[in-house]
């Protein structure tokens, strides 16, 4: 472990190899623990390294009543990597923290060389952060499946977890809003690991859901992308999941689609190994941003 201060914040951080940087970005209800099994792999073949976002455990702690934004955590993300020569970096993010690696790829590419996306949640390409009934009007027209998987979110995740989390309850809220986005198996075996990330971080979620919603990101941002993409789903992931996947794939100029068998949201955890063959693959075949023809692969996981 080691730490460094970016902006106002200390992150701290571990990494493995040498070579061009690899960086993970954990998502909302993780930190750098999350990518272990990612570490070792990738770091036999370049400079490996996992940060611990602004917040997430061992940093410090989101203060009580705070608004926990995505837009610092670009920051602090384009400055970890100039603060450590990492830029041009490739960036693996799960959740939220390939949110963030996405939405620094769209306003700063010079830092970014290509991007490994699990599951963002890109849902401003879909409605505002406060969605106003002529949005979700002109969703169900245009996508009338993807309109009813949003409102199942709403109604069995973020509703019922916001209530939760607005009276106190964190173990509530982080079980509704989890089992909505992962799948009760996955929260199930997550929550069941004594001091793991989860329930470090669940701070972390409860702010993020209580304030005031994720920035804008159009389909013209996600068309101004040019680095290589390689976005990730799990086939046991929920239906959220795949439908923003393949609303941000049909606006990226340059992606690729791979699905892990038998994994959920974090399929970096759940099947390890065929991630890792995934991201490796990818990154072999882009030392530098090359165009690259969207393609569908299937991984399998040995």
């Amino acid at each position: 472990m080691a730490e460094i201060t970016v902006r106002d914040a200390k992150l701290f951080y571990t990494e493995r190899g040498a070579g061009d940087a690899v960086v993970f970005v954990h998502g909302g209800l993780s930190d750098y623990r999350a990518w272990e099994a990612q570490l070792d792999p990738i770091g036999a073949r370049y400079r490996a390294v996992s940060y611990s976002r602004r917040y997430g455990w061992p940093n410090q702690p989101i203060a009580d009543g705070a608004d926990d934004q995505l837009d610092p955590h670009v920051e602090d993300l384009a400055a970890f990597l100039r603060a450590l020569d990492l830029a041009p970096a490739h960036l693996v993010g799960n959740s939220t923290g390939a949110f963030v690696a996405l939405l620094l790829a769209c306003r700063q590419p010079e830092l970014v060389r290509t991007l490994v996306l699990e599951e963002p949640p890109v849902l401003p390409l879909w409605v505002s952060a406060q969605p106003r009934p002529a949005e979700l009007l002109a969703l169900l027209a245009r996508r009338p499946r993807s309109f009813i998987t949003l409102m199942r979110l709403f109604a069995t995740g973020i509703g019922p977890a916001v209530k939760a989390f607005r009276r106190g309850d964190m173990e509530t809220g982080l079980r509704v809003f989890a089992t909505a986005l992962e799948g009760r198996e996955t929260f199930a075996r997550r929550a069941a690991r004594p001091g793991g990330p989860m329930r470090a971080n669940v701070k972390v979620l409860a702010a993020s859901l209580l304030g005031a919603g994720f920035p804008s990101f159009s389909a013209a941002d996600a068309r101004s992308v040019n680095v290589p993409v390689l976005l990730l789903n799990g086939t046991a992931s929920p239906a959220i999941n795949h439908r923003l996947s393949d609303a941000l794939a049909e606006v990226l100029p340059n992606v690729e689609r791979v699905r892990i068998p038998r994994a959920s949201h974090h399929m970096h955890e759940d099947e390890p190994r065929a991630v890792n063959d995934a991201i490796l693959g990818f990154l072999v075949k882009h030392p530098a941003a090359e165009g690259l023809a969207p393609r569908l692969l299937e991984v399998s996981a040995r």
